[in-house]
């Protein structure tokens, strides 16, 4: 029994369905609480709570919210560079993720030098542009 276990939790298919049913009980519970209003039960930014500021990400919460609500506006609001760029990037990674370890193989992406270089770039002017312009 020990060894079926062990070998399930070794397959390339483990960590991809692992992280969906967390990102599912997340979701399920995200529903339920509103990160609008004061006083919910939900992770605050570190970044935020040590500098005053916004980092990339802030809203990303709000912005679930509201996409599993069907208020896109809303979710634009929240943080439009996540909705634009981020949530298709990590539905692609996923999905290619998932595929590949339903196939039985490990999917390990390797960008290439100029891709990181944007995404950091992108990732570092968004972050100093929504603390400037508000």
């Amino acid at each position: 029994m020990r060894a079926r276990l062990r070998r399930a939790r070794a397959h390339p298919a483990a960590p991809p369905l692992g992280a969906l049913a967390a990102g599912a009980a997340a979701a399920a519970y995200l529903y339920r609480t509103d990160p609008h209003r004061p006083g919910q039960w939900l992770l605050y930014c570190p970044f935020r709570w040590l500098t005053g500021l916004d980092c990339p990400t802030c809203g990303a919460t709000r912005m679930v919210y509201d996409l599993m609500h069907g208020d896109l506006a809303a979710a634009f609001h929240d943080n439009a560079a996540l909705l634009l760029l981020g949530v298709p990037a990590g539905l692609w990674l996923g999905w290619r993720w998932l595929r590949e370890g339903l196939r039985g193989r490990r999917y390990r992406p390797s960008p290439r030098r100029a891709t990181l270089v944007t995404a950091l770039t992108l990732t570092v002017l968004w972050g100093i542009g929504r603390n400037v312009v508000g």
